[in-house]
């Protein structure tokens, strides 16, 4: 298991929930729609803050809620740039603000060569592959290659000690996939569920009712939709995917912050 940061820098922007909470910073998938953001959240917990996956648009969000100072390590899914491309932005902030002190930069192979400032001061880069761990803070972090073509981590994050408490992140992935890779007893789990039943096929993405399915038959707990096409029905997807996993599902929204 590798170790990464711990607790103690500091925080800032919006009030923090007094458990492990999940703020959404973009959620359209697989570019942003007017007035949106692609793939970002901040998970924060026992003083650590790890931004997971940073799309366009979720930079800029991020300073809406909290201090950039504030990010204790990134960890990014997979090349796609509807969910890494603001690491950039964040980059040219660290050199500036920051360069003595780099921040952690969890991502899958070949990813690193694709930024711009991969070399620049202010981020330090280290490669993840399945089924590696990492303690980060007070949070245990795994993860798991999914359906989608370039190398794609869903990641899965547990409190440390009594009362545990799990957060899944499916990143992208299509129907050969399954959250049941990361493990059982997952509580939340932010699934991807790009398009409605009709688009089914049409590429390495999941639909609501896909998303449900699975969700079901891994027995998680709770279901959050993200990775909506902006031009999809928010109603509609999560109709059909409610059908399937049995139960109401929540829809992700910028400036959301779950409890998890």
């Amino acid at each position: 298991m590798v170790t990464g940061p711990t607790p103690g820098r500091a925080t800032g922007g919006a009030d923090e929930a007094p458990g492990p909470s999940l703020t959404v910073l973009g959620c359209d998938g697989s570019y942003p729609g007017p007035g949106g953001a692609a793939s970002g959240y901040l998970v924060r917990h026992a003083g650590v803050a790890v931004w997971l996956d940073a799309g366009p648009g979720t930079f800029a969000n991020l300073q809406l809620v909290a201090d950039p100072g504030s990010v204790d390590a990134v960890v990014l899914s997979h090349e796609h740039p509807d969910h890494w491309s603001d690491i950039e932005s964040f980059a040219v902030w660290a050199m500036h603000e920051r360069p003595e002190r780099p921040v952690p930069v969890y991502a899958p192979p070949g990813l690193r060569r694709r930024s711009y400032f991969a070399d620049a001061p202010g981020l330090s880069w280290a490669e993840v592959v399945p089924e590696q761990q990492l303690q980060l803070g007070g949070l245990e972090c795994r993860f798991a290659v999914t359906d989608h073509g370039p190398p794609t981590m869903a990641i899965r994050l547990d409190t440390a000690g009594r009362g545990r408490s799990s957060l899944a992140f499916s990143a992208d992935t299509g129907p050969a996939w399954s959250v049941s890779a990361l493990g059982d007893g997952i509580g939340t789990f932010l699934c991807e569920a790009t398009f409605t039943t009709e688009h089914e096929g049409s590429s390495q993405h999941l639909s609501g009712r896909q998303a449900g399915s699975m969700a079901a038959a891994a027995g998680v707990g709770r279901l959050v939709l993200t990775h909506r096409w902006p031009t999809v029905s928010a109603e509609a997807l999560a109709d059909e995917c409610a059908e399937a996993f049995g139960a109401p599902v929540d829809q992700a929204a910028i400036g959301q912050v779950l409890a998890w």
